[in-house]
């Protein structure tokens, strides 16, 4: 493993600081620098940039970040065993690091961004990631803050966000709300051996960019519609949509729909028309 920094291994800090990871926390640590770096990498050009970092725990990710270039780098932890850690980082690379003590799904970033943008490079924490990716897709302001998402799921997770009509199974929710709004692509795996405790299953890096102009439509009748249709995804829409309108089936037309497809058969421009027409209806 070659050094990215002169700071100690991270096993040796892990070790020091007594930061065995918590799995009521999500935590699987990446010892591997070389893999950190990776990652980092993959974000794109990282000089004068600034990032923000999710669950840095004792820092593998921060280092990497930083010694990539990053001008700023904001890491948000709400276990305060891995604060000392992440404050050696800091000391190394001062005035570059700031560390927040706190939970990201609470922690309000507008005030310590200055209305620039940042990019969000981050391994999430499992238990998390998913809120918080829908949380960063759910502004109502758009483009968003943030320039782009590098960001590590289960792959599991990741196949359901670049998922297509084509991959049925995966095919939901979540990928509707991501495509509708970003470019997304699966950038590479992470095997279970990379981790400390090893997870039970591998996980990927995504990469999601916001489109600048996505398809209008109102984004919460965007996602009460798809939570009607996926509820029932084995259901015909003029089933499932009867959640929404009680006799669904011109309006479905009106989206250039059959009433008797599956949600899992109708692509994202498909659920956007229904938004749009539903919006014209209420």
């Amino acid at each position: 493993m070659s050094q990215i920094d002169t700071l100690p291994p991270l096993r040796e800090v892990v070790e020091r600081h007594g930061l065995m990871a918590q799995k009521s926390l999500g935590q699987n640590f990446l010892y591997d620098l070389n893999l950190t770096s990776r990652i980092a990498r993959s974000a794109g050009p990282l000089e004068g940039e600034t990032v923000v970092e999710i669950g840095p725990g004792p820092g593998g990710l921060t280092r990497a970040l930083l010694a990539a270039g990053a001008g700023r780098v904001i890491a948000i932890e709400r276990d305060r065993r891995c604060l000392p850690a992440l404050e050696e980082i800091a000391a190394h690379y001062p005035g570059r690091l700031e560390v927040v003590d706190g939970d990201a799904l609470a922690v309000d970033l507008s005030t310590r961004l200055g209305g620039g943008p940042a990019r969000i490079v981050a391994n999430l924490p499992y238990n998390i990631g998913t809120p918080l990716l829908v949380g960063w897709l759910s502004p109502e302001a758009w483009p968003p803050w943030w320039t782009s998402l590098t960001l590590m799921f289960q792959r599991e997770v990741a196949e359901r966000i670049v998922a297509t009509p084509e991959q049925r199974a995966d095919y939901g929710r979540l990928a509707v709300l991501c495509n509708w709004r970003c470019e997304t692509k699966i950038l590479f795996d992470v095997p279970r051996s990379a981790f400390v405790p090893p997870p039970k299953i591998t996980s990927a890096i995504v990469q999601l960019l916001p489109r600048a102009e996505p398809e209008p439509c109102d984004r919460r009748l965007l996602e009460r519609i798809t939570l009607a249709a996926f509820g029932q995804r084995r259901k015909m829409l003029r089933q499932s949509l009867k959640a929404v309108l009680p006799e669904p089936g011109d309006w479905i037309e009106d989206a250039g729909l059959v009433p008797t497809v599956r949600a899992e058969e109708v692509p994202v421009s498909g659920f956007v028309r229904l938004a749009q027409t539903l919006a014209a209806r209420l």
